[in-house]
């Protein structure tokens, strides 16, 4: 379940009108003619987008993994 604070997030974000033309772009795109340079201007827009990461140094519980 989202929180407000991530509903609130989507809900400017569709209101960008960046965005909505980024989404637009990759619908109507034909990608099986994507170049390689038009590849790497996608990972970097992508990368862009979600890093930096922070790096988490807590260790994960884990009571009933099973192998």
């Amino acid at each position: 379940m989202l929180s407000k604070e991530e509903k609130q997030e989507m809900l400017e974000d569709a209101k960008s009108k960046k965005r909505r033309d980024n989404f637009r772009f990759g619908r109507d795109k034909n990608n099986d003619n994507l170049s390689f340079d038009d590849y790497l201007v996608f990972l970097n827009q992508v990368q862009e987008i979600f890093s930096p990461f922070e790096v988490s140094h807590s260790i994960t519980p884990a009571k009933l993994n099973r192998i």
